[in-house]
């Protein structure tokens, strides 16, 4: 696993696939099996687990945290904040209640949820006042395009951007154009979420070409989505999953190796734009 570690924050490197949360914890009668493959991909070593006050309004973290009693320094723990609670005072409170819910006393990284209508010096100053204050290590923000994160980096604080979270996947390729250049550059790395596209990589025309071409790599449709979407060694995909063997069929995508044929393939059944297109979210 340590060939496929990213640097997520400038101090801290992660394994490449992660844990993501959302619509975990919405059902009492899936929350004992979401809770155990949580722990199972702990266990197995995907470190990073991501949630979002956003997510059952509280429900998820609050999963999280009981997954995470007495193995919370196993993980590298995410959250984010809303854009309507993003204001100075607002991006604190919104903290300090994911820290309750979580039932932790810090985040490891904190990201703005997406661009909301509160100034952002507002919300970096609130981010940089957690930080000295411990109760976050790093923060970064999510489904921001070109414009909005030069309008990061150019906020007083806003160099120290750790992450841009967005949606990549096979059938969503517009980042590798504008975004992920950009990025690069800056030194600041990506999270993919929904990089299965919520399942919908497996159906019709598109879920034929990759169990075709999967099997002729010898490994699952699973597995090489999402060894795609972290080959380029700067992405931490963080797939969903609440069954703990899916979980596991998950982390096998750190073993796979893309062949320069597999590669090619791909990018055949699956092209990316020829001109960039607005970044996309869910």
């Amino acid at each position: 696993m340590e060939a496929t570690q990213v640097a997520i924050t400038p101090d801290v490197r992660v394994p490449a696939i992660g844990i993501g949360t959302w619509y975990l914890g919405d059902q009492d009668h899936t929350r004992a099996r979401e809770i155990a493959a949580l722990r199972a991909g702990l266990e197995a070593g995907a470190r990073l687990v991501d949630t979002a006050e956003m997510y059952g309004n509280g429900r998820s973290e609050r999963l999280v945290g009981e997954a995470l009693k007495g193995i919370r320094d196993q993980a590298f723990l995410v959250s984010k904040v809303l854009p309507t609670n993003a204001t100075r005072r607002g991006t604190v409170a919104a903290c300090e209640a994911s820290l309750r819910r979580l039932g932790t006393d810090h985040l490891d990284l904190y990201l703005l949820h997406w661009s909301g209508l509160h100034p952002v010096a507002g919300t970096i100053a609130a981010f940089e006042q957690l930080r000295a204050e411990g109760k976050i290590a790093a923060w970064g923000v999510s489904n921001m395009d070109p414009g909005e994160m030069e309008a990061i980096w150019g906020t007083p604080g806003g160099p120290d951007c750790a992450t841009d979270q967005v949606l990549y996947n096979l059938t969503r390729r517009g980042p590798e154009l504008d975004l992920f250049p950009l990025l690069a550059e800056h030194r600041t790395s990506v999270m993919a979420y929904s990089p299965l596209e919520q399942g919908r990589l497996f159906a019709g025309a598109a879920g034929r070409a990759l169990t075709s071409i999967a099997a002729d790599a010898g490994t699952t449709p699973t597995a090489l989505a999402l060894a795609w979407a972290i080959r380029d060694g700067r992405t931490v995909a963080i797939p969903k999953s609440g069954d703990p063997q899916r979980m596991l069929a998950n982390l096998a995508a750190l073993d796979v190796t893309l062949s320069a044929e597999t590669l090619a393939r791909l990018d055949e059944a699956f092209p990316a734009p020829r001109r960039p297109v607005p970044l996309e979210m869910l």
